[in-house]
This record gives structure tokens, C-alpha cells and sequence, in this order.
């Protein structure tokens, strides 16, 4: 039998694609395949048109609706649902019909990445060939505060993310830059932010992030929730709760954005049988619109870490590290969503804690 670390080696890696109309997902995209990193990349469009991948770099075989690249890419529009074109990826390459090293799945600019993500966990054939890497979001500094007050689709992009890549900010000033930072870090604050100039991003920044993990081993990120500038309201008694109301930067006064993340900190261990029952009965209630949630958690009677996350409905969790010694113990969950009444969500951890 496959040990887990061979199996995950055989999975071909994912990358999902995402950000408004106009926010140089294709260029980064362009960039990326021209890049000299020897990797084949298969590319899967949800639909093709002028803004897509422009069509001089593509032949298309019209029997397989899958194009050939002129740099080695496998390129292939969703005309049927994405389930099956990635269990045909997978089947052709598996056959040796198709080389590929990856998977780079572009949304149109009005998708919501939540279901394409879903897809990853939901189909057993799928979750046996391929590893979700990371949600990437494109941002555009000159039109994303419009974006964002008129489209939730954008807002929901921001919430799934895992990377953002903030484009275009030679367009704005400084400030405008800065301002639209700081509503992306209190819309999701656990995916790291870079600034893009024309899809110019490091391959390292795109690739292999492992950023999104339900189905394997997760590596703890040292700095996950580490406190940063807007974590106002610290209370001495072991919990505190941030990127709630307690923000006062300037930029905030203006949205009030519907997608909205707060963090739950504690030093006391959970109860783990409280704990599940009341993860268990959110995500029922809020699972559609929960975007993303994740945590590293101290539980009673484990030596080990308990790492979790989930995406809507789908919660996965796993045993991390050992806590080291003379290490503080302590529990730090972020959830990112839709109106989600933190109240509830605080009062019931507290309630879960020994």
C-alpha cells in the first residue's frame, strides 16, 4: 500500500484562479505559462472568449474541445461540468495521452470559487487524484472599492483566498493602495497580500503554496494569525476577538462590507466532544455562508496540535505537531463569511472550553 507521503507526491497539484472582471487574471496567467520553469500546465477555462487566453497561442483540436499550447500547455473550456474534465485530465494523463505536471483552473470573473474548490472534496475520484494548492484572487487597485461596495462575488473572491495579488496599483496613489490593503485584511486576514505589475509574480508565488488543505497533513504556518496592526482590543484574561468592530482606520468608515472575518483566541483547551457538536451544528446552520474557516487548536487531552479548516460545509481536521515544550498552549480559529453573527460564534466556543 502507498505510504500517505507517496500518495500525496502522485497527486497532480491544483491551482484555482479567480478575481473580478479586469483584474489581469490572463496576465498573470500569460505570464506564468511563458515562464521558463519546465512544467506542463494544464489549463482549464470556464469559458473562452476575448479576454481569455488569446487565441493566437491556442490550437484547438475541435473533437476534444482540450488545446494544445505552442509551449507544451494542455488547455480545455468547461463546456461540460468540471467534475468530468478533470477525471478526463486525469484519465488521459494517467494513460499517457496527455502530459501535464498541474492544473491551473481560471473562474470567469463573476465566479464564485466556493463550489469549484468544493469539487476537490466532494467526488472521491477526484479527491484521489488531485491536492487543492491554493485559491489565488487577482484584486484591481484602481476599480476594487467599487467592486467590492456593488458586487459580492468580488467580496467572496477575496473571502476564499489564500493568495491576493493586488493588480494595477501604479494606476492609484499610495494611499488609495494602502486603504484598499486594509479592507482586504479585515475582509480575510489569513491570505498574504503581494502588489503585481503586469502578472509579473514569482513562480515560488503562485506554486506549491499548499495553502489550501483538507485532505492531507497540514504544515502549521508559524505566523497564522499572528497579531498584526489592526488587531486592536487585547484582554488580558486569554481571548482576544479582532477584526470585528474594533477597527478604526479610516477606510473602514466607508464599507461596511458584508464579507467579514473575526479571530477566536483562547488559552484554555476545548472539550473536544463540545467542540465538535458545536462546529457541527454552524456549519449546518452557516455552512453556505462560510467561506473559508481554519485554526489551530488546543484540545483537552491531545500532546498534539489540532489543526482544522473548512470551506461552506466541508470541515476537515487533523493532528499537527506536538505542543514543544514550554510552549504556550492556546487556541486560534479564524472564520471568514457572509453576515455571520460573531456573537453566537464567540459565546459558543467560550462555551466549548474546559
Amino acid at each position: 500500500m502507498a505510504t500517505p507521503t507517496a500518495k500525496a507526491a502522485a497527486l497532480i497539484p491544483a491551482t484555482i484562479l479567480t478575481g473580478f472582471l479586469g483584474s489581469g487574471k490572463t496576465t498573470l496567467l500569460k505570464r506564468v505559462l511563458t515562464e521558463a520553469h519546465g512544467q506542463k500546465i494544464a489549463v482549464i477555462e470556464n469559458e473562452f472568449g476575448d479576454e481569455n487566453i488569446d487565441n493566437e497561442i491556442l490550437v484547438q483540436d475541435a473533437k476534444e474541445q482540450i488545446i494544445q499550447l505552442n509551449n507544451g500547455c494542455v488547455c480545455c473550456s468547461i463546456r461540460e461540468d468540471l467534475r468530468t474534465t478533470l477525471a478526463d485530465l486525469a484519465e488521459k494523463k494517467r494513460k499517457g495521452e496527455l502530459q501535464f505536471d498541474r492544473v491551473v483552473i481560471e473562474t470567469t470573473g463573476l465566479a464564485d470559487p466556493g463550489p469549484v474548490a468544493q469539487t476537490f472534496f466532494m467526488d472521491d475520484e477526484i479527491a484521489e487524484c488531485y491536492l487543492l494548492d491554493s485559491i489565488l484572487t487577482l484584486v484591481d487597485a484602481k476599480h476594487a472599492d467599487q467592486q467590492l461596495d456593488d458586487r459580492q462575488e468580488a467580496r467572496r473572491q477575496i473571502g476564499f483566498a489564500d493568495q491576493i495579488f493586488i493588480s494595477k496599483s501604479d494606476l492609484v496613489d499610495e494611499a488609495a493602495v494602502d486603504a484598499l490593503s486594509h479592507r482586504i485584511k479585515h475582509m480575510n486576514p489569513r491570505a498574504p497580500q503581494s502588489r503585481v505589475h503586469f502578472g509579473e509574480v514569482p513562480i515560488a508565488n503562485v506554486f506549491d503554496l499548499r495553502g489550501f488543505n483538507l485532505n492531507a497533513k497540514l504544515d502549521i504556518d508559524p505566523d497564522f494569525l499572528k497579531a498584526d496592526v489592526h488587531d486592536h482590543a487585547h484582554h488580558d484574561h486569554g481571548h482576544d476577538h479582532e477584526h470585528g468592530e474594533h477597527c478604526d482606520h479610516p477606510s473602514h468608515h466607508a464599507h461596511d462590507d458584508d464579507v467579514k472575518s473575526f479571530v477566536f483566541r483562547s488559552d484554555k483547551a476545548f472539550n473536544p466532544a463540545k467542540l465538535e457538536d458545536f462546529l457541527a451544528s454552524i456549519v449546518q446552520v452557516y455552512g453556505p455562508k462560510l467561506l473559508r474557516y481554519k485554526g489551530v487548536l488546543f484540545m483537552k487531552g491531545s500532546p498534539k496540535k489540532v489543526i482544522f479548516q473548512g470551506v461552506h460545509q466541508l470541515m476537515g481536521s487533523d493532528l499537527g505537531p506536538l505542543w514543544a515544550p514550554g510552549e504556550k498552549k492556546m487556541s486560534k480559529m479564524v472564520f471568514i463569511g457572509i453576515d455571520l453573527p460573531r456573537d453566537i460564534f464567540m459565546h459558543g466556543l467560550e462555551q466549548c472550553l474546559v
